[in-house]
């Protein structure tokens, strides 16, 4: 399960609000789309939801659990910008974020251990559609199949919760409906529960299941920044969220794999 409950959350910066009276509370499994201007605290949040920012003011849960203090397993993020490591390899790069979780004062797996970890990586690449890559170093890839890489290292550690700023806006249309298609079917797969940011009006209707649109409500011509913004339109769609026989099922199998 992956509920996220928000409850009465400000974040300021030297007592400037960025974001202010934030109360929300999504089921496991949803999909979030977060609209918004720029500058209106929408990759704010999610570094609230990360731990990378702690709430000056409220607090937020995870299955009734307060986040911990630092970034954990549990979340995992993907940004526009291809968050990768130039000097690896693709297998590399997802290899590494497991050889940290079992090996954190070394950062190195040796023998079986590191044989465990390439397969269960292998099996990550293959389900984002980099089979064939694992050899490739980042420079070899295309835009896209960095931003596949991506999520793959995010992917690994079987995350409850993916948190997503503006992933595919540096893509091409083309490039951009590929990763569409590919985010919905991991998300259906897996039932994670997932926020994210977005400037395309038309990907966040046409993926989430839930748009939540950021906005400042509060004005001070003689004072702009006096004011944070808040969610301003909670708009729940069609969608249905994936079942959760089917996140369990699909949980069960990534356990017996690994």
């Amino acid at each position: 399960m992956a509920n996220v409950s928000v409850q009465g959350v400000w974040k300021t910066y030297a007592g400037q609000p960025v974001l202010e009276r934030l109360n929300l509370e999504v089921p496991s499994g949803q999909f979030c789309a977060i609209l918004g201007a720029s500058g209106c605290g929408k990759s704010t949040f999610l570094r609230l939801l990360m731990s990378q920012e702690r709430p000056s003011r409220g607090r937020i849960t995870l299955d009734g659990a307060p986040l911990p203090e630092d970034p954990g397993p549990d979340r995992g993020i993907v940004f526009q910008k291809y968050s990768v490591f130039p000097h690896l390899t693709a297998l590399a790069n997802v290899v590494v974020g497991l050889e940290f979780a079992a090996a954190p004062l070394t950062g190195r797996l040796f023998g079986r251990a590191r044989r465990r970890a390439e397969m269960e990586a292998a099996q990550v690449l293959a389900a984002v559609g980099l089979d064939g890559a694992h050899g490739k170093y980042p420079a070899e890839l295309s835009g896209g199949m960095q931003q596949r890489l991506a999520i793959a290292q995010a992917l690994v550690r079987k995350p409850r919760v993916l948190l997503l700023d503006e992933p595919f806006g540096a893509l091409d249309p083309g490039t951009r409906a590929q990763m569409h298609a590919l985010i919905t079917r991991l998300w259906q797969e897996t039932g994670m529960t997932v926020f994210m940011v977005t400037h395309d009006l038309r990907e966040g209707f046409a993926l989430s299941t839930r748009v939540l649109v950021f906005d400042k409500v509060r004005h001070d011509p003689q004072a702009p920044e006096a004011y944070g913004a808040t969610i301003t339109y909670d708009l729940p769609l069609l969608r249905k969220a994936p079942p959760p026989a089917l996140a369990g099922a699909v949980g069960a199998q990534e356990e017996q794999r690994s």
